[in-house]
C-alpha cells in the first residue's frame, strides 16, 4: 500500500479508508483509486489487512472429514453464509485424526480468527486441547458436542430422528436391525445406537445389532463387503435393515445387489433398507433410499448466527447452550 500511495499520489490513509469502505471517500477520489488499482495491478492482501486490525474478519471452519457428504454440505452452506456476512471462511479438515484436529486449531490460532465453527471428531478428540482453544477463541460447535467445550452447540436430536425411522419401519413391516461399524469414526454413531435401542424397547421390540468389521471412513466399501458376507452366511435376523448412516446404507444396497437380493417394499422383494442423514446422493441410489433428513440449513445458519452475535457484541455467554433440531422422515422405495 505504501508503494501504491507513492506511485499514485494518493495518501496511504485515504487508500486505507477506501479499502475498509469504498463509499467513505469522495466519488472523484474513488475513481482515482480505481484507476490506480487497474494501472498498477494492485490487489490488497485481505489476510494481511485482517491481521492489522483489532479484530480480524476470518472465521475458521473445521470438520472431521471433508470428503464425507454430510460435512461437505454443511461446510458449503457455512462458506457461503460467512462470505455473505462479510467474513473470510477458512475451511480445514481433520481427516478423522485427533492430532490433526488439534494442529488445525493451532494453525487457526496463529491467524487470530474472529471465531471458529468446529465439528469435532467426538469421543476421540483431545478434550483438554479443545477446551483450551475454546477458552481463548469464540467457538461454536456443530453436529457433535464435547462437554464443557465451546460457547454453544447445534446439532440433531437423535432420539427423535432415529425414533421416527424405527417407528415407521416397525409399523410397515418386520422390526429393523441396526447395521453399524465397530469402533465407528462417525462422532454420533454411539448416540444413534442408544436412540435405536430406546425406540425399539419403547415399541416392545428386542434390539438387534449387526456389526460391520472395518476401520476408517471408507463406509461404503466396508458396508458392501460386510453386507455380502452377512447375506451369504444367512446371519440377518430380519428382512429390515436400518443403517446408522446413509453411506453405510449405500454400501449395503450394493452388497445386497451383488448377492442377488432385491431391495424394496412389497411382494418379490427380499430386504428393506433405510439410512440416516439424507446424503445428497440418497435420492439416486437404486432403489432410492428411505432415510431421515437432518436440517442442514438450521444447523449451519444458527451456528453462524450465534458466532456472529458473539463477534458483534464482544461478549461470550456465561453458560454454554445446546440446541438440537428435529429431523424429518423421507420415504423412498428402499423401505
Amino acid at each position: 500500500m505504501e508503494e501504491l500511495a507513492s506511485l499514485s499520489g494518493i495518501s496511504r490513509p485515504t487508500l486505507s479508508k477506501f479499502f475498509n469502505d469504498p463509499s467513505s471517500v469522495r466519488d472523484s477520489t474513488r475513481q482515482r483509486i480505481e484507476q490506480a488499482l487497474e494501472r498498477f495491478d494492485y490487489t490488497p492482501n485481505v489476510y494481511a489487512i485482517n491481521q492489522n486490525r483489532n479484530q480480524t474478519r476470518n472465521i475458521g471452519i473445521v470438520v472431521p472429514f471433508l470428503a464425507d457428504p454430510f460435512f461437505a454440505e454443511v461446510a458449503r452452506n457455512l462458506e457461503i453464509l460467512c462470505s455473505e456476512s462479510g467474513f473470510n471462511p477458512i475451511l480445514l479438515s481433520s481427516h478423522g485424526d485427533p492430532d490433526r484436529e488439534v494442529a488445525n486449531l493451532d494453525s487457526l490460532r496463529g491467524i487470530r480468527p474472529a471465531g471458529v465453527l468446529l465439528a469435532p471428531i467426538g469421543r476421540r478428540s483431545r478434550r483438554e486441547a479443545l477446551m483450551e482453544f475454546c477458552n481463548d477463541v469464540p467457538t461454536v460447535l456443530f453436529d457433535c458436542d464435547v462437554e464443557e467445550a465451546g460457547d454453544a452447540m447445534f446439532g440433531t436430536n437423535y432420539m427423535q430422528s432415529t425414533g421416527i425411522m424405527v417407528e415407521y419401519l416397525v409399523r410397515t413391516g418386520e422390526p429393523p436391525a441396526l447395521f453399524e461399524m465397530r469402533d465407528a469414526p462417525n462422532p454420533n454413531a454411539n448416540k444413534r445406537r442408544i436412540a435405536y435401542d430406546a425406540a425399539m424397547r419403547r415399541l416392545g421390540q428386542e434390539p438387534m445389532l449387526l456389526v460391520a468389521e472395518g476401520q476408517g471412513w471408507a463406509f461404503e466399501e466396508i458396508a458392501q463387503r460386510e453386507a455380502a458376507r452377512m447375506i451369504s452366511e444367512r446371519s440377518l435376523p430380519t428382512d429390515t435393515i436400518f443403517c446408522s448412516n446413509d453411506r453405510l446404507a449405500i454400501g449395503f444396497l450394493s452388497g445386497a445387489y451383488e448377492m442377488g437380493y432385491r431391495v424394496g417394499r412389497g411382494e418379490g422383494y427380499a430386504l428393506r433398507v433405510a439410512g440416516h442423514d439424507d446424503h445428497p446422493y440418497s435420492r439416486f441410489t437404486c432403489p432410492p433410499l428411505t432415510t431421515v433428513s437432518q436440517d442442514y440449513d438450521q444447523i449451519a445458519g444458527q451456528s453462524l448466527d450465534f458466532l456472529l452475535s458473539i463477534i458483534a457484541t464482544g461478549e461470550r455467554p456465561s453458560e454454554k447452550t445446546v440446541t438440537r433440531f428435529d429431523a424429518s422422515l423421507v420415504m423412498r422405495r428402499s423401505a
